[in-house]
């Protein structure tokens, strides 16, 4: 998915929802601060997405732009609306170590990364094991 791909669902869903902020999550949220992403975190077909202030919209998101509707026949793409309880890291991704350094890039700032999770409700999340995933992996791509 492209900068312009993720814009066009954003516009979409917000015209559904009649909201005009958006929690974008899972990996073509890396488009939002690098527009100009290397190829490689271009490959999905999908924006995991739901209204801020109104979380509860996100099945209107599904259900008009999400897989297999028209929208995603004519364009190609699709919006997946999630919740904030379902905006969480799939497993996949803990062997990515692309999302620190892509073609000697460095895509994400490791400490701004730990702040962030720093900032997770501790009974929800295991955030001590969060963090030390992403400390490990962000050792692992350094030395890569």
């Amino acid at each position: 998915m492209k900068r312009s791909e993720v814009e066009h669902v954003l516009r979409a869903a917000a015209a559904i929802t009649q909201e005009h902020s958006f929690v974008v999550v899972g990996s073509q949220a890396i488009l939002l601060a690098y527009p100009h992403a290397p190829e490689e975190l271009l490959v999905s077909r999908e924006l995991d997405l739901y209204p801020a202030l109104n979380p509860g919209k996100a099945d209107l998101i599904d259900g008009a732009i999400g897989a297999m509707s028209s929208f995603d026949e004519t364009f190609g793409y699709h919006a997946d609306g999630v919740g904030p309880e379902t905006a969480v890291m799939s497993s996949d991704w803990q062997s990515r170590m692309q999302l620190f350094y892509v073609g000697g890039r460095r895509m994400l700032d490791a400490d701004v990364l730990l702040q962030r999770i720093g900032q997770l409700d501790i009974a929800a999340h295991p955030v001590a094991a969060i963090s030390e995933w992403a400390r490990r992996r962000s050792l692992e791509a350094r030395s890569a």
